[in-house]
């Protein structure tokens, strides 16, 4: 299994930016596909963004499109989340997640075995 610590989160004024870092310990970070999401008050954990394993594919909530950058560095076991240009309605606890090769689809939840303990980002309206 993997062990995943975000970090990064925080208050930011609308419009500006936040990076995102998730650091993977435990198995083979490369092994597995990662993902973005998130949960705001009341409301459903919801997609953000994944990453393949190994071509780096990326795909995104379309909310996010534009702003929101997923990457990852396979050789330090590290996955980011470079977020510009934020709205107030980009408020929610952001967690990263883990997607075993060949399990479910990159944007179900339930598809994602190893989860992180998240981070608070807040952007005031």
């Amino acid at each position: 299994q993997v062990q995943l610590v975000e970090s990064g989160g925080g208050l930011v004024q609308a419009g500006g930016s936040l990076r995102l870092s998730c650091a993977a310990s435990g198995r083979t970070f490369s092994i597995y596909h990662m993902g973005w999401f998130r949960q705001a008050p009341g409301k459903e954990r919801e997609f953000v963004a994944a990453i393949s394993r190994i071509t780096g594919s990326t795909y995104y909530v379309d909310s996010v499109k534009g702003r929101f950058t997923i990457s990852r560095d396979n050789a330090k076991n590290m996955l980011f989340l470079q977020m510009d240009s934020l709205k107030p309605e980009d408020t929610a606890v952001y967690y990263c997640a883990a997607r075993p090769a060949g399990s479910g689809s990159y944007y179900l939840s339930d598809s994602y075995a190893y989860w992180g303990q998240g981070t608070q980002v807040t952007v005031p309206s």
